[in-house]
């Protein structure tokens, strides 16, 4: 747990920005980041440009960033937020810190939310935003916001208390344990994963700046349901495969249970009626089912042991490709360019 203490004091934080046609907010919410922090040696930031096609890299670079990861083409949020990731390792960053370029979080703090990294108390900390106070949140949109974090608290074995509030830090080892497997969101996926795979994670609460337009993540409230529930369920899938499956085992072999069991009382009270066979195929058809989803259950275990087993093997690779003496471009990187900016210096403090 904590940062990689290359030396006490001496720990390069890098915040990263996804983007996709953000030229026109970008600059606000470069201005507003924290350009000295107690504790941090160094500040870079990195913009990844999500293949917009507004110039939103020329104006990162105009506005003094230190380091533009260009994508060919918009592939989506959680694909730009795990391509800044592996560049942010490879940038040797000892902390990341995500945020949105629409400048919708309070950069001012972000020195809060490394605080329990700098302590070694976390590895991943959530800025809450406090959804129950937003103004601007519709009462529905508050309502499915609180369901939604207690969903994913359970799922995660976490206390995360605002499930899809992007402003993140992270340390270097949870960035390179953190894998991303649908193109929706990330919020979601890596807080279950993170609390599964046994990494640390806090809440810090944070401000919010008022909203400068409309979420590009979903279009509506019930769209991003239909696309947030499938996520939920295959990632608690993925790292609960027993328990998931167990259930709904269970489920049929209870139903199953009950219909013999209804078939067997009235034939017993009156063995020459022909009757409630119904009972008796639907009851045989879920014990069937409940041994068919009780063997994906153990091939789920089998499954999910191997890919415990691909994650250590890639986030070792990871930290291997982003060793001291390997290039920051290797590793695909090839569209990530240094500005030449200066990074950003240590407050000092009294």
């Amino acid at each position: 747990m904590g940062v990689s203490k290359r030396a006490e004091n001496n720990l390069k934080l890098i915040i990263q920005i996804p983007c996709y046609n953000e030229s026109q907010h970008l600059g606000q919410a470069v201005a507003d980041l924290p350009r000295a922090i107690a504790g941090v040696s160094s500040i870079e930031v990195l913009i990844i440009d999500d293949g917009s096609t507004d110039g939103t890299s020329d104006v990162a670079r105009q506005l003094g960033v230190h380091y533009v990861l260009r994508l060919p083409q918009n592939r989506g949020l959680a694909n730009a937020f795990m391509r800044g990731l592996d560049a942010c390792l490879r940038l040797g960053a000892d902390i990341i810190v995500n945020t949105d370029a629409d400048n919708q979080y309070r950069a001012s703090d972000i020195p809060r939310l490394i605080e329990p990294i700098l302590l070694g108390t976390a590895d991943l900390v959530v800025g809450d935003r406090n959804t129950d106070k937003q103004a601007h949140f519709s009462f529905t949109k508050r309502v499915l916001q609180r369901w939604g974090s207690n969903l994913v608290r359970h799922a995660s074995s976490t206390r995360v208390a605002d499930s899809t509030s992007g402003f993140r830090a992270l340390t270097r080892s949870a960035a390179a344990h953190l894998f991303v497997h649908n193109r929706f969101t990330y919020t979601l996926e890596t807080l279950i994963q993170a609390g599964r795979t046994g990494l640390t994670v806090q809440n810090v609460p944070v401000g919010t700046n008022p909203s400068t337009r409309k979420s590009r993540l979903f279009r509506s409230i019930p769209d991003y349901l239909r696309r947030a529930g499938p996520v939920i369920f295959r990632a608690y899938a993925m790292y609960r495969p027993v328990q998931t499956f167990a259930t709904l085992a269970g489920i049929l072999l209870l139903t199953g249970a009950i219909g013999i069991g209804r078939f067997l009382f009235y034939w017993i009270e009156n063995p020459h009626y022909n009757g409630h066979t119904q009972s008796l195929v639907v009851g045989v058809g879920c014990i069937i089912l409940a041994f068919l989803v009780g063997l994906m259950a153990l091939l789920g275990e089998l499954l999910a042991a191997n890919r415990r087993l691909l994650e250590e093997v890639l986030c070792r690779v990871r930290l291997l490709e982003a060793a001291p003496h390997v290039a920051p471009n290797a590793g695909g990187q090839t569209n990530l360019q240094a500005t030449g900016a200066e990074p950003w210096g240590r407050e000092t403090h009294a």
